[in-house]
């Protein structure tokens, strides 16, 4: 099973509104301790994003077929007991996400808690 909760963010086309997952993604985060999260993965349909439950926000240059784009998440943690085997990981409840709009038009939140479930936290609309 998942131990570690990640924002999971699906690629959508502006035009369809329909998942469209992009020729190639980069995304890295800004001060962060892993910098870079994927590199030109091609045909990737969800991203997952790690957020930092020592901080109540972060950063992440996303880079969709070639164009940049910032994304800044803010959000609040808190503990949550997995197992008495796994022990504790943090889950999260994001409150805005902010973006640059070079080739992202827009991300709409559909679920604010951050979980290790399999569940769409973000549609990102390019």
């Amino acid at each position: 099973d998942e131990t570690e909760s990640r924002a999971k963010g699906t690629f959508y086309s502006m035009a369809t509104a329909k998942t469209l997952a992009p020729d190639s993604v980069t995304l890295y985060g800004v001060d962060m301790d892993t910098l870079e999260i994927y590199d030109n993965t091609t045909k990737l349909q969800i991203a997952e994003l790690p957020l930092y439950a020592a901080e109540q926000g972060c950063k992440f240059v996303l880079r969709i077929n070639g164009i940049n784009d910032t994304l800044e998440f803010r959000y609040s943690s808190y503990p949550h007991l997995l197992s008495k085997e796994c022990g504790y990981t943090y889950f999260f409840n994001l409150d805005t996400v902010i973006h640059s709009v070079n080739i992202i038009d827009s991300i709409s939140i559909e679920k604010k808690t951050i979980t290790t479930f399999n569940e769409e936290n973000l549609r990102i609309f390019y």
